[in-house]
């Protein structure tokens, strides 16, 4: 069976292992991105990491999952964020194609989220999905028969900038909106509450966590319930950090889709917190490279 190195590369870590054509992990591991040296300094650790592995496994080709817009069929960076200084226009493939001789796929981190949920995760067997992915920000990939729709201009599914109540939904349904409200309620701001201190706040009855908590699957229910009814997805999935915090949200949120969707619809539309977790990216990455 063949192995393949596999790389998400976010702006904070770039997690990497290398895997079975199957989706089995064989080893894994992470560093600090440090995005504020630029993208020739990410180029250069994927570089040492794959020439460290090259020499214990025989590996059949590099998959890439990255922050930023991505032409997929170029493996090129189109966009990134000023958090990443020099990545626009990163030429992925064309670098590490040339280096390693092997082949290379890159693709956008929401779409690889995605994509594992299809290959090995709540979405296997599933037609048509749509997946978001709840973070800093929100994110959004469409896969039909397996296969990624990226849209005219590879920027698909860029539903945190839906309008939601004259908000951005990424404003309004975040963790990072969620965690800036509750921080402004409680006034915390030497002692800064997480996402993970929110939740426990809840489970100990903290009247401002519910309160903010319940919002935000409110804003939620609001874009999930649009893109069921624009999309027609057979399943919708919810990935990110909140996704750990499913056994609470899940009834509430469910409920609220529900009163905002046509019967016939919202019956035949199932919705599901992603499986993954932080192997997402390095799943979806192989997914996608085994897909072209």
């Amino acid at each position: 069976m063949k192995n393949f190195m596999c790389f998400d590369i976010g702006g904070t870590s770039i997690k990497y292992g290398v895997l079975k054509e199957n989706g089995e992990i064989i080893e894994k591991d992470s560093c600090d991105t440090e995005a504020y040296n630029g993208g020739k300094s990410i180029l250069s650790k994927i570089k040492n990491i794959v020439n460290k592995f090259i020499i214990k496994y025989s590996l059949s080709g590099i998959c890439i999952s990255t922050a930023g817009i991505v032409n997929s069929e170029e493996g090129s960076i189109i966009f990134a964020s000023k958090l990443i200084p020099e990545y626009t226009g990163m030429k992925l493939k064309l670098e590490l194609e040339k280096e390693f001789n092997l082949r290379v796929e890159v693709e956008n981190d929401v779409n690889c989220a995605g994509l594992a949920e299809a290959y090995n995760g709540v979405a296997k067997g599933f037609n048509s999905v749509f997946s978001l992915t709840i973070g800093t920000g929100i994110g959004g990939s469409i896969i039909i028969d397996n296969k990624l729709y990226t849209g005219n201009s590879f920027s698909a599914a860029e539903i945190g900038y839906m309008n939601i109540n004259g908000n951005d939904f990424q404003d309004v349904a975040s963790t990072r909106s969620l965690v800036e409200k509750v921080n402004n309620i409680k006034n915390t701001k030497e002692n800064k509450l997480n996402g993970k201190d929110i939740f426990r706040l809840v489970k100990n009855n903290d009247k401002d966590c519910i309160k903010a908590v319940d919002d935000l699957l409110e804003n939620l229910s609001i874009g999930i319930s649009n893109i069921a009814l624009i999309l027609n997805p057979e399943i919708i999935v919810i990935g990110g950090g909140i996704a750990s915090q499913d056994q609470y949200l899940y009834p509430i949120l469910v409920k609220k889709i529900e009163r905002k969707l046509i019967p016939y619809v919202f019956k035949n539309t199932k919705v599901a917190f992603a499986k993954n977790q932080n192997d997402a990216g390095i799943i979806g990455a192989l997914s996608n490279f085994l897909s072209k």
